[in-house]
């Protein structure tokens, strides 16, 4: 498998040579902390491993060192006595761990949704361990990496998460397992670090996942042209005319406020439905009907159409996705919509660029779990099965158990659905007991015997083809 030339493909010791579970939670935070801060507190395994630098079973001339991290004060919401280490890697991407006063063994390497546009902030991860304070909550080690770039930029990404991973195996210990976790835009980054890195993980937890490659994004042009079509204001007649599928032009000074005030004047969504005129509210409801994803989620779709495509086109060296051929449906007069919606073809070069930098063939080598909010209007679940047809191809299917949600969120499911996922793939990875969705949904009640009413995955829900929800082109 190709690898990036500075960051060298390092596999792990064989799971026999691996330290076994050991029964109960190993207490390390406060050794940690006495190392990271210079007291004199010493302690067997990762705490030496804190002090030397150096991972067990892991030559130093086959990893990149990478300087130490700092022991700073966890974000509010992670466990109290969890010790957390902040520091930037050698490619310049701040990260941060959290690793509970009893850990577990386990570490989860988190790949964050997105993507950001602009340059990486490190309080971006402070916002990723708060929200995913439940993985340290139930005992894990915790690791997320900001992304050395902002913008559309995956595979870079997906070695940002891989080095984390090192990171962690140098400053901290060598875990008895380790966990890819990829949330939104970051399954994506998440699929391609598997891919890339195939030895560094025992198991991949997918959540809310664009995992239908690009394909998921063809919606949002059939959204810039249906919107020019109604409202011709992105652009307007007197500004200059460009191709829907660059997003923006490169020297285009709109701003996301002027962008949400042209959508409002169109559409009336930031309105009352009461407010609306007729002829916004009948532009809206044919928005709504054709590009299925509901009103509140359009000013949305739109910016991400405008600003993230224009990140996409310029590092595709062009527009990745078009629409010709597509066949609107669902408005009051679909004949006459398709002879007027504006037509765009993609760029087959930037296309390929595009896929190169960021689709996955489902070749992963290890078990794979997935939730999806059956309601999610940011990424449709209809992606999931996209996901098991490309890992059936792969002759993988039977390492992959999806699981669906009766939610109609996006960011985070609530924390009555975490734990049960994490301890199936743990359970899978270290026992060979694979799930299925009933097991897990009846796990899920057992851990919440006093609010079971906030487990709420549906064991035989199956997501429909993504062609059923996105026009095929």
């Amino acid at each position: 498998m190709s690898q990036h030339p500075g960051l060298p493909v390092v596999d792990r010791p064989a799971s026999p040579s691996r330290p076994v579970a050991r029964s109960g939670r190993r207490p390390l935070a406060a050794a940690l902390l006495a190392l990271a801060t210079g007291g004199c507190a010493t302690a067997p395994g990762p705490a030496s491993v804190l002090a030397s630098g150096q991972a067990p079973g892991v030559s130093p001339a086959t990893v990149a060192p990478e300087a130490a991290p700092a022991a700073v004060p966890c974000p509010s919401g992670v466990p109290a006595d969890a010790l957390c280490l902040r520091g930037r890697d050698s490619a310049g991407a701040h990260y941060l761990m959290a690793v509970p006063a009893r850990w577990s063994g386990v570490l989860v390497v988190h790949a964050h949704g997105g993507p950001d546009l602009g340059e990486p902030r490190a309080s971006r991860a402070d916002a990723d361990l708060q929200r995913w304070a439940i993985t340290v909550a139930e005992g894990h080690a915790w690791a997320g990496s900001v992304f050395r770039q902002g913008g559309f930029a995956v595979t870079t990404a997906a070695e940002d998460t891989e080095r984390v991973r090192r990171l962690f195996l140098q400053h901290v210990g060598q875990p008895r397992r380790t966990l890819l976790h990829g949330q939104s835009w970051g399954a994506m980054v998440a699929t391609r670090a598997a891919e890339r890195f195939p030895q560094s993980w025992d198991g991949m937890l997918l959540t809310s996942g664009v995992v239908a490659g690009p394909a998921a994004y063809d919606f949002r042009i059939d959204l810039r042209a249906v919107y020019q079509h109604l409202c011709g204001n992105h652009p307007r007649p007197d500004e200059p005319a460009y191709a829907l599928s660059i997003g923006l032009p490169s020297g285009a000074t709109l701003g996301a406020a002027d962008l949400a005030s042209r959508i409002d004047d169109c559409l009336g969504v930031r309105k009352p439905a009461a407010q609306r005129s007729a002829e916004q509210a009948r532009r809206l409801k044919t928005v709504v009907d054709v590009v299925r994803i509901p009103e509140a989620s359009i000013l949305g779709h739109l910016q991400w159409g405008t600003y993230t495509l224009r990140d996409v086109a310029l590092r595709s060296g062009g527009g990745p996705f078009g629409n010709v051929g597509v066949r609107y449906s669902g408005s009051s007069d679909d004949a006459s919509l398709n002879a007027a919606v504006p037509r765009v073809a993609a760029d087959p070069a930037a296309a390929a660029r595009f896929a190169a930098d960021t689709d996955h063939r489902g070749r992963f080598p290890m078990p794979v779990l997935s939730t999806h909010g059956v309601g999610d209007s940011t990424v449709f679940v209809e992606g999931q099965h996209t996901l098991r047809e490309r890992m059936v191809a792969a002759g993988r299917g039977d390492g992959l158990v999806q699981t669906f949600v009766d939610s109609a969120e996006h960011s985070y499911l609530g924390d009555a659905h975490y734990p049960p996922l994490f301890e199936a793939l743990l359970g899978w990875v270290e026992d060979g007991r694979k799930p299925s969705p009933a097991s897990i949904a009846n796990r899920c009640r057992a851990l919440r015997p006093q609010a079971a009413g906030e487990c709420r995955f549906l064991p035989d829900y199956q997501a429909a083809p993504l062609a059923t929800r996105i026009p095929v082109r």
